[in-house]
């Protein structure tokens, strides 16, 4: 386990801005869309700044943490667990089902993916071998 000091500023930058959105922004844009394409790559970076893991798979596992967690909220698993009245499990797990959340999650990956794929020093690396 190593801290990556890179994506550590990215996650707690996002956190910050995800807290503020929570707090100050009631809107219907984005609280809803811009918030839940920010946790994705949130969680992305988080985990990328304690852990040495392969872009694809570890972007895969985000994407299908988050529609599990919106697939619990169809079935008010938030409920059956009995933390209806808790506040941050409210908050952590939604309460709402929506669709539109599972393709905004699979957007907020696709801008990590390619971001990943395109920026990555690797990929500088290679290319600056290739023009030697």
């Amino acid at each position: 386990m190593h801290c990556n000091k890179s994506y550590c500023i990215i996650a707690t930058f996002i956190l910050v801005v995800e807290v503020m959105i929570a707090l100050f922004v009631h809107d219907s844009i984005v609280r809803p869309y811009i918030g839940d394409f920010l946790v994705v790559i949130l969680i992305y970076c988080f985990l990328k700044s304690f852990l040495t893991l392969a872009v694809w798979p570890t972007a895969i596992s985000v994407l299908l943490f988050s529609y599990a967690v919106e697939i619990s909220q169809y079935y008010h698993v938030i409920n059956k667990l009995g933390l209806q009245n808790s506040k941050l499990a409210r908050i952590v797990m939604g309460t709402s089902f929506a669709w539109i959340d599972m393709i905004i999650y699979t957007a907020g990956i696709a801008l990590v993916i390619f971001i990943e794929t395109t920026f990555s020093p690797t990929v500088y690396k290679k290319q600056s071998k290739k023009t030697r």
